[in-house]
């Protein structure tokens, strides 16, 4: 038996602005019409002898993630909820204490949920390889044969010439290397990308894991044995998980233990960390440009062009990516895809509130959008899916209006509950208890202005709420 575990708590910021901390990479439709979280948990599930994914995700995202996996049809073994990022070795230790006690037996599978695997027949052979040997109480990587010569990857330096499928014994790991050291990696046959996908017992991870990094296997410990039900997550114990240092599962313990293998994998691998990558995923016209939304383009050559929504024009410029969202535009050189993360880091010490979120952002019962925005107003387009239901909230500093444009909304103002039906509006005065709900079948969409001396969306107080939240949580 084997138990994926998918990991979805990066925020993606080479990407940005496409990718935002709230609603990053993995939840993005970036190489098809699925996000990459639904097709990574969608391989696990194609994989022979496998059960239902644990997923381990930021809780700001708890709400994309279980609708991804029902857009694809799977019910979770679980998902668990961090309290805030700790990097990879504790999330997978609370994944492999939870899996430990229901199924003793089962090995995991780890993914990352942002990658890209083509040849899906090809995977499950690789992991069908690893199966013996991760029985045999070895930690399984995945290393994928290299095509060219990468500077943004790590290697594994395996201890022979290696052939696709065949396990082998890892010499070494060597960091990210330059360009010409990356080019006798590969041409020696002897060195693998490491892929960032492991196979183990969860038993053997957890007790290399309490000899390498104790701290981890106790703070994570205690925080599944503390974890309590929230709907359809798991929250681990906040006190104890956000005590574990921050560590990636390459530096606690993969690269300081011995029993290792590596299975070569030759299955169109990408990691999609960068725009550059993205490209290379994508199909080129014949002026070797990709080219996505509104865009005209004159006299452009190997470039990434993409517009959201309005209309982008791009002259006499190769080399170059553009990528236009509603509220930011991003122009860079190609080779200079990897600095991306970089300004996200600048936009962050500004306190932009671009590095969190879009301009559309989502919530459990649809999404809103900032149309406009001036000192004491703000206008926003909502929308409820069917059965969808706000909490019942209340504001100190702002009055809002609704104007229904399409469906059936049912509103409760004060003690009065009334039906609007499209071309009807309502008045929610400051301080008045109210709350919206979609009765009907189709999504319901309305245009709310907000007026006041603060329309922050802190400004919010909620008193009842189907969807577990409280205080002024998304």
């Amino acid at each position: 038996m084997i138990v994926p575990v998918i990991l979805s708590g990066g925020s993606g910021t080479r990407l940005w602005p496409l990718s935002r901390r709230n609603h990053p990479k993995q939840l993005l439709s970036l190489t098809g019409k699925n996000s990459l979280l639904r097709n990574t948990a969608e391989r696990g599930s194609m994989l022979d002898e496998a059960t239902a994914p644990v997923v381990v995700c930021n809780s700001k995202y708890r709400f994309m993630v279980a609708e991804e996996l029902r857009a694809a049809g799977i019910k979770p073994e679980a998902i668990f909820l961090e309290p805030e990022g700790r990097n990879s070795a504790p999330a997978i230790a609370a994944a492999a204490f939870y899996i430990s006690r229901k199924y003793p037996e089962a090995l995991m599978l780890v993914m990352p949920s942002d990658h890209v695997i083509h040849d899906l027949k090809k995977f499950n052979s690789a992991v069908a390889a690893g199966i013996k040997p991760a029985h045999n109480d070895d930690l399984v990587l995945f290393g994928v044969i290299p095509t060219t010569p990468e500077t943004g990857y790590g290697y594994i330096h395996t201890a022979g010439e290696f052939q696709t499928g065949t396990p082998q014994q890892v010499q070494e790991f060597v960091e990210k290397p330059d360009l010409e050291t990356a080019k006798s990696y590969l041409e020696s046959g002897k060195y693998l990308w490491n892929a960032g996908i492991f196979l183990f017992s969860p038993d053997i991870y957890l007790e290399k894991l309490k000899q390498l990094e104790p701290e981890i296997h106790s703070f994570c410990q205690a925080a599944t044995e503390k974890a309590h039900i929230d709907l359809d997550f798991i929250r681990l114990d906040e006190e104890h998980f956000t005590k574990c240092p921050a560590k990636s599962i390459d530096y606690a313990v993969i690269e300081k233990i011995n029993n290792l293998s590596v299975v070569p994998l030759d299955g169109g691998w990408s990691d999609i960390g960068s725009w550059d990558s993205l490209m290379k995923e994508k199909e080129t016209d014949a002026d070797g440009n990709v080219i996505s939304g509104d865009v005209l383009a004159r006299n452009v050559e190997n470039s990434f062009l993409h517009s959201s929504g309005r209309l982008l024009g791009v002259v006499g410029v190769d080399d170059v990516i553009v990528v236009e969202t509603s509220d930011a535009v991003l122009v860079a050189g190609r080779e200079h895809g990897q600095e991306v993360a970089g300004l996200v880091a600048d936009l962050k010490k500004q306190e932009r509130a671009e590095v969190d979120h879009h301009q559309k952002v989502y919530r459990p019962w649809g999404s809103y959008e900032t149309v406009d925005s001036g000192e004491r107003f703000q206008v926003k387009k909502i929308i409820v899916k069917p059965g969808g239901v706000l909490s019942l909230q209340m504001h100190h500093h702002r009055a809002e209006h609704w104007v229904v444009v399409k469906g059936t909304a049912k509103v409760l103002v004060g003690d009065k509950e009334i039906l609007l039906q499209e071309d009807e509006s309502t008045y929610i005065p400051i301080g008045i208890k109210h709350r919206l709900e979609n009765p009907g079948r189709i999504n319901l969409e309305l245009m709310e202005v907000q007026t006041g001396s603060y329309l922050g969306e802190d400004d919010i107080q909620r008193f009842e709420d189907v969807y577990g939240r409280s205080g002024n949580q998304g």
